[in-house]
């Protein structure tokens, strides 16, 4: 049975600080009450004059909304100390209620790395680096790091469950990443259903050739959703043709919940356990009725 959940977008308006904290309260709040299976908060950096509230302290204040269920937090690791970030992580996990996921990534761009001063051309080896490093460090592991200058580094408190981990990525190099080191692949919001085909069963022969079962098969969706088809289609047909963060249409997902749960399903019928939606840019209480819409398009995604 797929999963929905729902990765909380973290822009607003720096006009009024406050507002896009509220608005990720608020849509967390929808998420819990629409039923919703995973939340979860990316990453950003050095964004000025964007607004971006960033995925730490946003999402401790996030699960004051939410139960049980799965929460998660993407981290672009190589923008991330790895000690840093695993006491990070291990602080969430015991906030968490429930089971924790880690979502890793590369991240891109020259101005991001250069505000946080890493280097962009050895992002590869970082994430990798970090990923095992982050690892030992949450398994309780004292842990040397030549390339950070980390010598016996120990983490407290660690996670109350083993999380789990989804590798982020859309080229060969990272989904082989995914299967060797990580309990899911986590594929790109730009995923169409052609490139899905293409792309799923690499992941799976390379978790063959590594001797693993993945856990899980993740992919994020962008998403618009109204009672009225024909309103949600007028709007998201004016972001896409404003250039919507230079997706193709097949990337993203709008509609009133049926026709949103009709472009969906076929990537549950492909394979993959969990899809993350996102909603497109739209004001603050057009996401908040999205994300509520989410609880029927998870309904009829599950056949419940």
């Amino acid at each position: 049975m797929i999963r929905l959940g729902i990765s909380i977008g973290s822009r607003g308006s720096a006009d009024d600080p406050r507002e896009g904290a509220r608005s990720v309260v608020a849509q967390a709040r929808a998420a819990n009450q629409a039923g919703l299976d995973l939340v979860c908060l990316g990453d950003h950096h050095s964004t000025a004059p964007a607004y971006y509230v960033q995925n730490v302290p946003m999402l401790g204040r996030v699960l004051a909304e939410w139960d049980g269920r799965p929460a998660g937090c993407l981290f672009l690791l190589p923008l991330w100390h790895p000690v840093l970030m695993a006491e990070q992580v291990g602080t969430l996990a015991t906030i968490a209620e429930g089971p924790f996921v880690v979502q890793v990534g590369a991240g891109g761009g020259a101005a991001q790395f250069g505000g946080m001063g890493a280097p962009l051309a050895q992002r590869g080896a970082l994430l990798e680096e970090g990923i095992q490093a982050v690892q030992r460090l949450l398994a309780g592991e004292r842990v040397d790091i030549e390339r950070y200058g980390v010598e016996g580094a120990q983490v407290c408190p660690i996670p109350p469950q083993p999380v789990e981990w989804w590798i982020g990525g859309g080229v060969a190099v990272s989904i082989d990443r995914a299967a060797r080191l990580g309990d899911a692949w986590y594929a790109n919001a730009t995923v169409t259903l052609e490139t899905a085909k293409a792309l799923l069963p690499v992941y799976l022969d390379a978790c063959s050739r590594h001797d693993r079962q993945p856990r899980r098969i993740a992919l994020r969706k962008d998403v618009y959703l109204d009672e009225s088809r024909a309103a949600a289609e007028r709007v998201g047909d004016e972001l896409m043709a404003a250039g919507y963060r230079g997706f193709a249409r097949e990337a993203v997902a709008y509609g009133d919940p049926e026709s949103v749960a009709e472009q969906l399903a076929p990537f549950g019928a492909l394979g993959f356990t969990d899809l993350v939606v996102r909603v497109m840019s739209v004001p603050a209480d057009a996401a908040v009725r999205t994300v509520q819409l989410a609880g029927e398009v998870r309904r009829l995604l599950q056949g419940t």
